[in-house]
């Protein structure tokens, strides 16, 4: 039933059950929070978004607007002088045991708090400072530090760990004025299950939560004269380093970021999107391999670095399931340290291989054994979107005002297949392109898979090919693929192909891309919109198979042979550990 309520002297109609966030929200009118995160964090702790109420002929009480359900006849005061001075000291609480050493965060001019403070004019001078909570930086994990001296105990972080992820290695520790989050036992991060997906970072509204930088060592690698640098990017990234820089969610800036790139001083610029095809040419020939041989089944994707390590610790007997692929990443450093070397008369030793990532997984994978083809690891650093975009800042480039340019040959040229690596999907999308014309031998006149798009979590679909039906599924976010796996388990579901991405929508939601306040991330489909970018960007390519690829075609004539040799096999294949659970 319909509810017609007043919000700052506007009618506001709306179905029963709506908070009165979301119904200023559809007048228009925004209500600052803190902790709040849509239908994952909804507990009313920061106070953020208190708000006057007047029900009936009581008088008007203080209530937190992310979790009080509207009633018919209310009216709501959003901005009266008591409202904005409930909210004015809130903010002096928090700051009276923050860190505000706001000029060197990582996170200064992008911070929740610092925004929220400036708006109502918050001193960084508290009126309450006094004795601050103790606090030490962990900074045990290979992706990220955790910075307590900077936590407001919003709780959002724990939130999308125990119900998007279902990982759960995070929570509040002690309690009262000694509150902090951690993990159990005060373990550090990289000692417990932490997957490195990142998506605790992604929801931090202050620099409590960041990836660890690796800029300046990369920036030493291209000053030093005996280093040959080469860099490549992932496909998502392309569809999110534009919001660094102020551009509209989902605006693809490949060409600049190519400009960009060569005026940092990399000595090659290569597309991520490349080893996508190259990825897809191993995948689906191990796919048709298992099909044909009675290998084990589903075959599981092994893109996302986040998924396979949740795969190695919480469903370890399924290992044997995952495909034996690198990630385009490694496949991508792999060959630049073979093929790419012996092409150009390099040692390998000699090439710092970096990666532009929308991940922090990344900075975990690099690490992993089994990934040196060439003796030396496949990637030396994996940056983040978001250190992209603070490194273009860094060296003083006008990232707007650059032209488009192109990637560097023969490991810049890709398809349309690739591109759409970065949404939940595509992987399996691009993975059929290819399979279906290889099974029926014949030309397929649609390749588009449109049963496998969206930001859906779990999908499924069944395709008839060559007098085969082909089950597939795809989920994106550990809880659905931990509740899709589950079925699989018992016997309810049964499938030929799963494609698993570690965060939700996929690597254009990755934890490595631009952070976005809340007040955009609970109102704003955001997967959506940069999902379009790289969608749009396959519509308009010529080629849209990634076995159409020439440089991959050329690449398996003169080096690998085909998919699946055992060359392919020994630069291009990896192999998977079963870990224990450690969040006890």
């Amino acid at each position: 039933m319909d509810i017609t309520i007043k919000i700052n002297g506007i009618e506001v109609t709306a179905p029963g059950g709506t908070t009165i966030l979301q119904a200023a929200r559809m007048a228009h009118i925004d209500i600052p929070t803190l902790c709040y995160l849509k239908d994952i964090n909804e507990i009313g702790a920061c106070r953020m978004c208190i708000v006057e109420a007047k029900e009936g002929p009581r008088p008007a009480k203080l209530v937190a607007a992310c979790v009080y359900p509207i009633s018919n006849g209310m009216e709501v005061m959003t901005n009266s002088q008591k409202v904005i001075e409930c909210r004015k000291k809130n903010l002096e609480l928090l700051l009276s045991n923050h860190n505000r050493s706001c000029l060197s965060c990582v996170r200064s001019g992008k911070c929740e708090l610092q925004t929220l403070c400036r708006e109502y004019g918050v001193e960084n001078e508290g009126k309450y400072d006094g004795v601050k909570t103790p606090s030490e930086i962990d900074d045990s994990a290979a992706h990220m530090i955790r910075d307590n001296s900077k936590c407001i105990l919003c709780r959002r972080c724990v939130a999308v760990c125990e119900k998007v992820q279902a990982v759960g290695v995070i929570g509040a520790n002690q309690r009262g004025f000694k509150t902090n989050i951690g993990s159990p036992f005060e373990m550090g991060l990289g000692e417990t299950s932490c997957v490195s997906c990142g998506q605790c970072i992604a929801v931090c509204p202050t620099g409590a939560l960041h990836e660890k930088e690796y800029i300046d060592d990369v920036l030493a690698a291209i000053a030093d004269p005996t280093k040959y640098v080469v860099v490549q990017t992932a496909p998502a990234v392309r569809a999110g380093l534009g919001e660094v820089f102020g551009l509209p969610i989902g605006t693809n800036v490949e060409g600049k970021m190519v400009a960009a790139l060569r005026r940092i001083g990399f000595d090659r610029v290569f597309d991520t999107d490349f080893s996508a095809d190259l990825t897809i040419m191993e995948e689906a020939n191990e796919f048709l391999e298992r099909v044909k041989n009675g290998g084990k089944l589903p075959l599981i994707t092994s893109c996302s670095p986040g998924w396979i390590k949740y795969c190695e610790h919480y469903f370890p007997e399924l290992t044997e399931n995952l495909s034996s692929c690198k990630s385009p990443q490694q496949m991508l450093g792999a060959v630049i340290k073979t093929y790419f070397a012996e092409t150009m008369g390099i040692d390998p030793k000699n090439i710092v291989s970096v990666s532009i990532m929308p991940c922090t997984a990344k900075k975990f994978e690099i690490g992993r054994d089994d990934q040196s083809a060439a003796g030396v690891p496949d990637v030396d650093y994996a940056l983040t979107t978001r250190e992209l975009g603070r490194m273009i800042e860094k060296c003083g480039i006008r990232f707007l005002d650059l032209p488009d340019e192109d990637y560097d040959n023969p490991l810049g040229e890709d398809t349309g297949a690739a591109v759409i690596f970065g949404a939940t999907g595509g992987v399996m999308e691009a993975a059929l392109r290819t399979a279906v014309e290889w099974l029926t031998g014949e030309t397929l006149e649609s390749v588009d898979f449109v049963d496998v798009r969206g930001t859906k979590g779990i999908k499924e679909a069944t395709y008839n090919v060559a007098g085969m039906d082909v089950k597939i599924a795809v989920a994106s976010g550990l809880k659905n693929a931990h509740d899709l796996l589950k079925r699989v388990e018992s016997g309810e579901a049964d499938y030929h192909f799963i494609e698993i991405m570690a965060c939700p929508g996929g690597c254009v939601n990755g934890g490595g891309q631009p952070q976005q306040p809340a007040s955009v991330r609970n109102f704003v489909d955001i997967r959506a919109l940069r999902a379009k970018a790289l969608y749009d960007a396959d519509a308009a390519m010529p080629l849209r198979k990634s076995h159409e690829n020439p440089s991959i075609q050329k690449l398996y004539a003169d080096y690998f042979g085909k998919p699946g040799s055992h060359k392919a096999h020994e630069c291009l294949h990896t192999s998977y550990v079963k870990r224990s659970i450690n969040n006890h």
